[in-house]
């Protein structure tokens, strides 16, 4: 898509919903947006989008490899998109919305070109963050993401404004949020009956 990038700010607790109408625009059209979540921000795309999904990979420098996480709006979809037995909805029910990344089996509703291609699964989130929660009610499907950032760094970017400064050739729109935190999701793995932590993040993990 990639024309004139747009800017949006919006209140970070009441998110105007003519301003995020204008984001939900430029994701129907194939767009490419930055978006905030409670652990810096996010690229993402609609997911039947696969130009979208090159452009995070070129934009991260990812390889072809790389695990895809799906944004979802809340666990009924998310049980759509991945394979959820007893166990794991409870545990999930318990944690989000929170600043938690799972690493479940893929439903057959998710393209094989964003699953991890040896074990077939994907990464599932759900943000507490408002304006995202409110952009995603738009959506039937979640957004196809990847925390944003840049190659050679550690930490995701957390300024809108500079994400427009130094991304705006790179993207459709930047939804600004405000500032957003920037520690990490705690990732936990959770294709078996008992969860497996991968990463430590922001979330407390208890098995």
């Amino acid at each position: 898509m990639a024309t004139d990038c747009l800017y949006i700010n919006v209140h970070p607790e009441n998110p105007q919903p003519r301003l995020l109408e204008q984001v939900v625009e430029v994701l129907n059209k194939g767009g490419l947006i930055a978006y905030p979540t409670e652990s810096g921000y996010a690229l993402g795309c609609l997911l039947d989008n696969k130009e979208g999904a090159d452009r995070i990979r070129q934009i991260r420098q990812l390889s072809d490899k790389h695990d895809f996480t799906l944004m979802c709006n809340d666990l009924s979809h998310l049980s759509h998109y991945a394979k959820v037995g007893n166990v794991q909805f409870r545990y999930l029910k318990a944690h989000l919305p929170g600043p938690y990344t799972f690493l479940l089996p893929a439903s057959r509703e998710v393209p094989r070109r964003i699953q991890n291609p040896k074990r077939k699964t994907i990464g599932l989130r759900i943000t507490p963050n408002k304006i995202t929660q409110d952009l995603l009610a738009y959506f039937d499907k979640p957004l196809m993401t990847a925390s944003l950032i840049l190659p050679g760094e550690e930490l995701p970017m957390t300024d809108g404004w500079t994400i427009k400064e130094s991304l705006g050739h790179a993207l459709d729109a930047v939804l600004d949020g405000g500032f957003s935190g920037f520690e990490p999701t705690t990732i936990i793995d959770f294709t078996e009956e008992e969860p497996v932590l991968v990463r430590q993040g922001q979330g407390a993990f208890n098995e």
